[in-house]
């Protein structure tokens, strides 16, 4: 790697503390909202899938318990 050896010389609380913490700073409002984005969209899609498995109970049992058959398709 190239910049491998830019660490080198470095302690190692500067490595593994000081530039996450730094890039956390810089990108911080980046990665929140790339997590809010995920968060939300996972929302919406169980929200779909709590409807949709809801509309097909509902009319399961609405035509299960009608008197037509389901040939009638």
């Amino acid at each position: 790697m190239a910049g491998k050896w830019i660490f080198a010389g470095l302690p190692w609380w500067v490595t593994w503390v000081v530039i996450p913490v730094v890039l956390i700073v810089v990108f911080g409002g980046m990665i929140a909202t790339a997590l809010g984005f995920l968060v939300g969209l996972l929302f919406k899609v169980l929200i779909a899938a709590a409807l949709i498995a809801g509309v097909v109970y509902l009319v399961r049992r609405v035509s299960g318990s009608s008197s037509s058959s389901k040939s009638d398709w």
